[in-house]
């Protein structure tokens, strides 16, 4: 079993952001359009991928992705997908009760939200009442740490400070950190260590390609700390896989990285 823990099917809305040029540059994608739900299974489907988390995507502008949107999603393919919330952080408490709407009667899994595009980094005071909704309800925060591929500033993704105050203040919250952390691996690494309840996903990262000290961490003492993801459409999930075998895993390690870790962090159910 694969469980790829970041993805999304883009909207119009999404893909046609000013500030993902650079991305779909980098990964050879101009021009990509919406896709239908399909086209995401078929990717998962190739690299055998049983199960992908699906996020919403809430920003300045307004929805890109909206949570009602990635419901039906899951409701099209309940066995293959879950849903991960996106919220509006200057509405505090419509994001609260958005998050207890998509958790307690939609089945959404965790809560997503990426500091780079409101360019407030996770200690700002308008996070603070979702980590309270995420704690109540038992749902992961899920974030982006480490520059940004996109055309907005980097620094609200650097785990020290800003990301290491979040979990002091916050000791029962459990938090995601997606896209490794490059350039601060030292940093994300030193958290792992001190925070039982931080994790680290490989989304955006052909696995082949992740910093060598990050996977000596996976091999060694993240082997429960490390998820899988892929961050598609940007990059596909047989692309993030081909050259698994490269990093030397053990067979434990192996399905703790690619299923085990999500299902326990993220409650999802066994096949």
């Amino acid at each position: 079993m694969i469980v790829d823990v970041w993805s999304q099917n883009p909207t119009e809305r999404f893909i046609t952001q000013p500030w993902l040029a650079t991305l779909l540059r980098w990964t050879g994608q101009e021009g990509l359009g919406a896709l239908p739900l399909e086209a995401t299974v078929g990717a998962m489907d190739a690299a055998g991928v049983s199960v992908s988390l699906l996020s919403g995507w809430h920003g300045p502008t307004g929805s890109l992705i909206s949570n009602d949107e990635v419901a039906k999603d899951v409701q099209a393919y309940p066995d293959r997908f879950a849903g991960l919330v996106g919220v509006d952080l200057t509405d505090p408490m419509g994001a609260v009760r958005e998050i207890r709407r998509c958790v307690t009667e939609l089945g959404f899994v965790g809560v997503r939200v990426v500091p780079w595009l409101w360019n407030l980094p996770p200690n700002d005071r308008r996070y603070y009442p979702v980590y309270v909704a995420c704690v109540e309800l038992g749902v992961p925060f899920c974030t982006q740490i480490g520059h940004t591929g996109p055309l907005l500033p980097s620094e609200p993704g650097r785990p020290i400070p800003y990301l290491e105050e979040v979990l002091l203040d916050f000791p029962d919250l459990v938090v995601v950190g997606g896209h490794v952390g490059f350039p601060w691996i030292p940093e994300v690494i030193s958290l792992a260590h001190k925070f039982p309840n931080f994790y680290v996903d490989t989304s955006a990262y052909a696995v082949h390609r992740l910093p060598r000290d990050f996977v000596d961490f996976l091999r060694g003492p993240g082997r429960t700390r490390v998820l899988f993801g892929t961050n598609w459409p940007m990059i596909s999930p047989d692309r993030a896989l081909a050259r698994l075998s490269e990093l030397g895993l053990d067979e434990e390690t192996q399905g703790l990285f690619l299923s085990g870790n999500a299902r326990r962090v993220f409650r999802l159910p066994l096949p």
